[in-house]
């Protein structure tokens, strides 16, 4: 769920600013999940070096989903 609530920020992230900008540490994103009616704020300045330092653990479609994006180190 973690996973794909970080994917879904950064897919929305890349469409708005491209895959080539950095994401500052303290940068959040909002996103809406399922019919909720209040967005969930995803911290994706962390999420993505957390991620990074779990990549080892993810699924080769985890990975080819964030190489998709434009993620290099997946």
């Amino acid at each position: 769920m973690a996973f794909q609530r970080g994917l879904t920020a950064l897919t929305q992230r890349v469409e708005r600013e491209g895959a080539d900008r950095p994401v500052p540490r303290g940068h959040s994103e909002h996103i809406t999940i399922d019919e909720q009616t209040e967005p969930v704020t995803v911290k994706l300045g962390v999420w993505i070096p957390n991620t990074r330092s779990r990549r080892d653990k993810f699924s080769d479609a985890q990975r080819a989903a964030l190489t998709e994006l434009g993620v290099e180190w997946a």
